[in-house]
């Protein structure tokens, strides 16, 4: 099946995101999805033993009615290191941090200006076992329990069932059809407003793959997405996802020298200056994986990982460029 498509050139939001996970895999190992699946899995069936479920802060306080399905939410890192992960994320962006225990885990709540913006959960590494850490994606959705009738009706698999977290909703963890792991979320607390992420916060999320196509059907059925098709390189699609008028994300083709490459979502965090920044991620003990580049909207884009070797992207955005579509 192949998405609907809009052949409309919307210049503010053509990101360049092509090639980052070709470049990643080159520099660090190539293990994050069989990391961060037994990571999750480990997380869950700790979770599970509980007489109580745990607890994590809401999504927003105070509670609102607002919902956008298909926006990304929240993200999530599974780290070896959460007192490291911690120290690199507060320097290089500001953030602060609660801890939480959940599961039996270790876990860590991150906040920027009073907001939450992130969570960290530890999960150590097995000796003689080297494996990559990972951001998860969390798309909103409505009903999590419809979300995974329609994720396997139309090729993906369920790596955790629908399962409720008291103060946060109820979600669960997909591999779509090409093999990108992602989550969905049905915030008990609202969904965060559209507004311009402000420094420091994500700002966009990418997913490269083995079949832009076929995977921009699928997060259209699951979502109601409206996709536009985007210039690209030869050879290669650019797609973006939208809903509500505003962009969302993109979906993008493996280069076709790396096409053993495994598909992923990659999130990205709004800086002011790419260049100082990716210079910071290095000065803290992090990986340049993508050097900062030009991209089509003339802000500039990186991707780098961080000390334990999480990919996660920083670009500019410029306060007079919005992400809405033109209706």
């Amino acid at each position: 099946m192949y998405p609907q498509r809009i052949s409309k050139p919307i210049d503010p939001i053509t990101l360049y995101m092509i090639g980052a996970l070709s470049i990643q895999r080159d520099r660090v190992p190539h293990f994050f999805r069989q990391w961060l699946l037994a990571a999750l899995l480990s997380v869950m069936g700790s979770a599970s033993v509980m007489a109580a479920p745990p607890e994590l802060p809401a999504l927003l306080e105070p509670a609102s009615q607002e919902h956008h399905i298909g926006k990304v939410i929240y993200v999530e890192l599974v780290t070896p290191d959460l007192v490291v992960s911690k120290q690199f994320y507060g320097e290089l962006f500001g953030w602060t941090f609660s801890d939480v225990q959940f599961g039996g885990r270790r876990y860590a709540e991150a906040f920027l200006n009073g907001y939450p913006v992130a969570g960290m959960v530890q999960k150590d590494i097995p000796a003689g076992e080297h494996r990559q850490p990972a951001w998860l994606t969390f798309i909103a959705v409505h009903d999590v329990d419809s979300a995974k009738i329609i994720a396997l009706q139309h090729g993906a698999k369920v790596l955790f069932e629908p399962h409720d977290i008291p103060n946060r909703g109820r979600q669960a963890v997909f591999a779509d059809p090409q093999g990108a792991i992602f989550a969905v979320l049905a915030s008990s607390s609202g969904d965060p407003p559209d507004v311009l992420a402000a420094p420091g916060e994500w700002i966009w999320s990418s997913l490269i793959t083995s079949d832009p196509d076929t995977d921009a059907a699928f997060y259209q059925t699951l979502f109601d997405y409206e996709v536009f098709d985007l210039p690209a390189d030869k050879g290669t699609l650019h797609l973006m996802l939208a809903s509500d008028n505003y962009a969302r994300a993109s979906v993008n083709s493996i280069p076709v020298n790396k096409l053993n490459a495994h598909p992923h979502w990659l999130n990205y965090i709004r800086v002011e200056d790419a260049d100082k920044m990716t210079a910071k991620v290095l000065a803290l003990g992090g990986h340049v994986l993508v050097e900062p580049r030009v991209d089509r909207h003339g802000g500039k884009v990186a991707v780098v990982a961080d000390p334990q070797g999480a990919p996660f992207g920083l670009l500019e955005w410029p306060d007079t460029v919005s992400k809405e579509v033109p209706k």
